[in-house]
């Protein structure tokens, strides 16, 4: 389906013919099975993967916390990006794990919808990150987020996508 406000005399589909934002109509779409995934990498020291591997952190489940968190922020991406659409997400799952030099995040969110979840999965994502600097902010200032990034999507009117290994 073609928007019909995208011409190519005015390409931005968040604009229009005044440049004024809008948020795209997708009244027409039908809604199909779509489904995204991003990840990130919130690098921190030593001490904090101590911490969390063992159990110690002083503000307690550092990884529980941040995946209910990620969970949360894929439920009010709407609330948080002014042109994002909101939609059904009928599912989330965030998952983290603990490495030598950080916690790696990665997020899957599906809906059965008329636009797509990729911004849904990127809050995931981040908002799942900031959580784990939060929680160990106190014993790491220097905890720092990193590639924030989708990595696949399916479904819609352009398909799927995977990144490529070398993006």
């Amino acid at each position: 389906m073609t928007d019909p406000a995208t011409t190519p005399d005015q390409p931005f589909t968040h604009l229009d013919s005044a440049g004024r934002a809008r948020m795209v109509d997708v009244t027409a779409k039908i809604p199909t099975v779509r489904e995204a995934s991003a990840t990130g990498f919130v690098r921190c020291s030593a001490a904090v993967i101590e911490a969390l591997r063992s159990g110690t952190a002083p503000k307690g489940d550092v990884l529980a916390v941040a995946r209910v968190a990620g969970i949360q922020g894929a439920k009010r991406t709407a609330e948080i990006l002014p042109l994002a659409h909101v939609i059904g997400v009928h599912g989330v799952t965030v998952d983290l794990d603990v490495r030598d030099d950080g916690v790696f995040v990665a997020a899957t969110v599906r809906t059965a919808d008329r636009t797509g979840v990729e911004m849904e999965a990127l809050t995931a994502v981040a908002v799942a990150a900031l959580a784990v600097v939060d929680m160990v902010k106190g014993m790491d200032k220097t905890t720092v987020i990193e590639n924030v990034q989708i990595t696949a999507k399916s479904g819609g009117r352009s398909g799927d996508w995977n990144r490529p290994a070398d993006a």
